[in-house]
């Protein structure tokens, strides 16, 4: 449950990786809302606001797996920098790469805050269902805050492994 990890990375691990199976759990109860659609518009007629549920989960879910991702090496790499370099290289450009993703998680964070808080100012809402549209900026920001702390655990993790 903590990926191998112990202390505050641990905890933040454990968590991270609740974070991303509960993104999954939605995207299931999205798929499952989408074939009850499906199946409702043959039978009977179809769910009103599936689009608008879908649209706004899919993000809240995409944005749960970036913290997993950060912490488990996952993100999209080019090998063809690494392929022939050696372990202390490597090291370094996974500081890099950390030192990277701790800044654009701060970005991110910075600006969906602002974003959260023009929605509700405005008070932006789905056209069918009318919820208001800040409601998935909220679980988004947790998964930011999770991406940021993540980060910074992957680089304190690759600053070790320069040192060491």
């Amino acid at each position: 449950m903590t990926l191998g990890r112990t202390g505050i990375a641990g905890a933040v691990a454990a968590v991270v990786l609740i974070w991303a199976l509960l993104g999954g759990a939605l995207l299931l109860l999205l798929v499952a809302l989408n074939v009850a659609s499906v199946l409702g518009g043959v039978l009977w007629r179809p769910f009103p606001g599936d689009f608008e549920l879908t649209e706004m989960g899919v993000a809240v879910a995409a944005f749960s797996f970036l913290p997993f991702a950060q912490l488990t090496g996952q993100n999209v790499t080019a090998d063809i920098f690494t392929s022939r370099a050696g372990p202390r290289m490597v090291a370094l450009m996974s500081t890099l790469a950390a030192a990277v993703a701790t800044l654009f998680a701060g970005l991110l964070l910075w600006r969906m805050s602002l974003g959260l808080l023009d929605q509700r100012t405005y008070g932006t809402t789905t056209t069918i269902l009318q919820l208001p549209i800040w409601w998935a900026f909220a679980p988004i920001l947790i998964s930011l805050v999770l991406l940021a702390i993540a980060s910074l655990v992957s680089l304190v993790e690759a600053l070790r492994a320069v040192r060491g």
